[in-house]
């Protein structure tokens, strides 16, 4: 099988690999749909992600959709040809975090397309892949499975609306309006949000954002650094903010439009060290700081959210390139001005 495999900054190539024997309890899947995220985007540019550097040749990809093609002994419920949601999560469920529920913190989590750990876990944007049972999400025979690959993200913003706390009638903020940014707005609005404002330094992203996925008013603090001073009046506008960029100076201009009590919820990665957090401010201000990593049970959420059409994600698909021509997608991803989200089509 062919699969697009990074071997250091700026090195993306479509490698030919062997199939591996599936162990028991295991499946085979044909991979139809890899979306290309943020940090696929980090790994090829940069060679790393936050903390996470590439050590090995890592094949990318975690964002992905596919069908049932061959089980592994003892699997029960499944059959070659359902199509399915791939979950990238493989927690190890007994772990002291597992075991309390907080699976996306498990100490020895396999999460497809990672170098957070040594060997890497090698990842979707390969025509085959052997995932434990339960990352198979067996969805109808109807399902698109290109808008299918989006349950991944989707849950990821899921997530981060669960940790921000109930959203019902609240005004919310979201910096960075790209694929992950968006889809935690669609997520705050699903959720009871009164008033979604989105930012970013593109307007294409912001009018999908304001037309598309629920947000109030969007605002390029780029053409416009001044825009957000309107929200400080009053010691702030917003109770929850949700950081989606990554940027650091993004997080910083949250701390002045967040109210007195409100909460702030970390969703974009930094490069270590660059994220210095107003400490005064957030102590002055009792301001929440909270974490939101990957997801945590909200991934079958999100693929019946796509699957029944409540939430549709076609706003932000961009196009569709052959795995083959994975280089020249990686190369247009970066183009915000024109892309939200890309996708490589991995079957053959």
């Amino acid at each position: 099988m062919l699969a697009a495999i990074c071997h250091g900054k700026k090195d993306l190539r479509i490698d030919e690999v062997a199939d591996a024997p599936i162990p028991a309890g295991h499946v085979r899947v044909a991979v139809a749909y890899g979306g290309i995220c943020g940090s696929d985007m980090h790994y090829y540019h940069r060679g790393a992600v936050g903390d996470f550097a590439v050590r090995e040749p890592l094949t990318l990809g975690h964002e992905i959709s596919g069908r049932v093609i061959e089980l592994g002994e003892g699997v029960t419920g499944l059959a070659p040809g359902m199509k399915a949601a791939l979950d990238p999560s493989r927690p190890c469920l007994s772990c002291a975090r597992c075991r309390e529920g907080r699976m996306n913190l498990c100490t020895n989590m396999f999460f497809l397309g990672s170098a957070g750990r040594f060997p890497h876990v090698q990842g979707g944007f390969a025509q085959h892949l052997i995932l434990r049972t339960d990352q198979i999400v067996p969805v109808p025979d109807d399902t698109d499975l290109l808008k299918l690959s989006v349950a991944e993200p989707l849950s990821v913003g899921l997530h981060a609306v669960a940790r921000a706390g109930a959203l019902m009638g609240k005004r919310v903020i979201v910096t960075g309006s790209g694929p992950i940014g968006l889809l935690t707005a669609r997520s705050a609005r699903l959720a009871g949000a009164a008033e979604i404002v989105c930012t970013d330094i593109e307007d294409a992203p912001l009018q999908v954002a304001c037309r598309h996925m629920g947000a109030n008013h969007g605002v390029n603090v780029a053409a416009d650094p001044d825009g957000l001073k309107r929200y400080e009046a009053d010691g702030g506008h917003f109770d929850v903010a949700f950081e989606a960029s990554g940027a650091p100076q993004a997080l910083d201009s949250l701390f002045r439009v967040v109210r007195r009590g409100g909460r702030i919820v970390q969703v974009g990665m930094m490069p270590p060290g660059t994220a210095p957090v107003p400490v005064n401010a957030l102590q002055a201000r009792e301001i929440d700081f909270v974490g939101a990593f990957r997801a945590n049970g909200e991934f079958h959420h999100a693929v019946d959210l796509i699957v029944s059409g409540e939430i549709d994600v076609s706003p932000i698909l961009s196009g569709t390139y052959p795995l083959t021509d994975a280089v020249a997608a990686f190369e247009r991803a970066g183009d915000r001005s024109q892309v939200v989200k890309l996708h490589l089509a991995l079957e053959g």
